[in-house]
């Protein structure tokens, strides 16, 4: 099969990388899938990773002469593109090479057969569109919260389910869950829900830039984001997301109110001494909040942050890291953490957004 096209250096670097994103790492997965697919038709190049369980395809406008479809192995191509100096790139497949030409440099790459490459059925449902500032946002605020441990894959998903304001998205790594509203959004039917993998989200996250909105096609067992010239599509994840409603307390008593990046700062700083798995404490009083950690034969760091307390004086402790997390994806100026005592759920808000909310798991600490 030969193919034959010229490109500008980088466009064609920036299209690579987002499509080999996709490509598997995985040993023992098919060797193909090890590449990305080329395919040319007239001026349009198509350029596709995928581990069949994600798939992106990238379009790029090229000079294009010889349609036609290679396989080249995704990293080599990759790191050959980024190596040659700025400007126009020619690439000619032949039989099993391909010569990427550059001046001064010339390189000849060994194709994959182009018919090991699986047929990759695309989602073909009717076409919403989302906006795209608004949905990074929410993936962003509810990504951190998923789960990366395979082997409990439903909670490696993010939830999207239809309320009757719009879209929820939902997730939980069980130690933490973050639930983000889009009202006035319509993308899926009363009552209907799927579970997205959050890896496919974040690869949607990062491929959106300046682009204005995304179109979303569902189908049973596929969802496919279109952005721009990039299309992100992912097999859904079977099984039931679990009652995460239950989890979230009705009557917090407690409320502390503080400026986020000031807590943000404050948790970054005495999260130095939370070594060795070590929580930090948030001792809560009406004279306002103060930060503790204390590791064993390292050393320990105190903080007092300005903040507003009402309820009882209480001490809860936090993994530090899932509460940065939190701290961080909060939208607004202010955030209102609610407790109810030192075991319970605890819920970081955002004062500016109820569409927004971060329960996090205490530590249990002697």
């Amino acid at each position: 099969m030969s193919i034959k096209f010229r490109s500008e250096r980088d466009a064609l670097l920036e299209a690579l990388n987002a499509a080999g994103r996709a490509v598997t790492t995985r040993g023992g997965a098919l060797p193909v899938l090890s590449g990305v697919r080329l395919e040319l038709a007239g001026n349009q190049l198509t350029i596709t990773g995928s581990d069949l369980d994600l798939t992106i395809s990238v379009g790029l406008e090229v000079a294009g002469s010889d349609d036609g479809v290679a396989v080249l192995p995704a990293k080599l191509i990759s790191d050959v593109v980024r190596s040659l100096r700025p400007g126009s790139v020619d690439i000619t497949v032949e039989g099993e090479d391909a010569n990427i030409v550059s001046q001064p440099s010339e390189f000849s790459l060994r194709v994959i057969p182009a018919d090991e490459f699986p047929e990759l059925s695309g989602a073909s449902g009717e076409p919403v569109t989302l906006d795209a500032n608004e949905f990074r946002a929410a993936i962003d605020q509810v990504g951190k919260a998923a789960s990366s441990d395979d082997s409990r894959p439903i909670l490696t998903g993010v939830l999207m389910a239809a309320e009757e304001e719009g879209l929820r998205l939902v997730s939980t790594d069980s130690y933490r869950l973050s639930v983000r509203d889009l009202s006035g959004s319509e993308i899926l039917k009363s009552g209907q829900k799927v579970l997205v993998p959050s890896r496919a989200l974040k690869e949607l996250s990062r491929v959106i830039g300046d682009n204005d909105s995304i179109s979303l096609q569902l189908a049973d067992r596929d969802a496919s984001f279109q952005v721009g010239s990039v299309r992100v599509t992912t097999r859904l994840i079977e099984g039931e997301f679990p009652n995460y409603r239950g989890l979230i307390p009705s009557n917090h008593p407690n409320r502390l109110t503080v400026n986020r990046e000031a807590l943000l700062d404050a948790v970054r700083r005495v999260r130095l001494m939370a070594q060795e798995s070590t929580p930090i404490r948030l001792v809560m009083s009406s004279g306002g909040l103060e930060l503790v950690a204390v590791t064993q034969d390292v050393g320990q760091a105190h903080e007092a942050v300005d903040a507003n307390y009402t309820g009882d004086d209480l001490t809860v402790a936090f993994n530090p890291e899932y509460l940065i997390d939190g701290i961080e994806v909060a939208p607004g100026d202010e955030v209102t953490l609610e407790t109810v005592d030192e075991l319970k759920p605890a819920l970081l808000k955002s004062e500016d957004d109820p569409k927004f909310l971060y329960l996090l798991m205490p530590v249990r600490v002697s």
